[in-house]
């Protein structure tokens, strides 16, 4: 089983993408779902997480207010909306899934499931 993250694409600064992950089989509605980050020469970041309800969220602080995490259970998907967009959020976007708690998923636990990243570069 594998997840796949969609969406990812070229953008001026201060605009918007909206990414997409389902996976490639099953069902991850029961799976509390993240998305991190992984620009070129760091490490791998966390950037928001959201419970398996969709009830309760999390981000990072460089993302709060600008990026949004929701799902769809019924289209076994999940998204994060993105705006206000900066350079530095130039990356390689990771959607994953698991069930550990949120707190688990931000400090670094380990992911149950990864999927392939899709590229989000913002132009200056």
């Amino acid at each position: 089983v594998q997840l796949q993250a969609y969406g990812g694409g070229l953008v001026q600064a201060g605009g918007s993408l909206r990414l997409s992950c389902v996976p490639s089989e099953g069902t991850f509605s029961t799976y509390n779902m993240g998305w991190f980050r992984q620009a070129p020469g760091k490490d791998r970041q966390f950037v928001s997480t959201i419970s398996w309800s969709g009830g309760t969220t999390d981000y990072a602080d460089s993302v709060k207010g600008r990026f949004t995490i929701s799902r769809d259970n019924a289209k076994n998907t999940v998204y994060l909306q993105m705006n206000s967009l900066k350079p530095e959020d130039t990356a390689v976007y990771y959607c994953a899934a698991a069930k550990g708690t949120l707190y688990y998923m931000r400090t670094g636990g380990a992911m149950d499931y990864w999927g392939k990243g899709t590229l989000v570069t913002v132009s200056s």
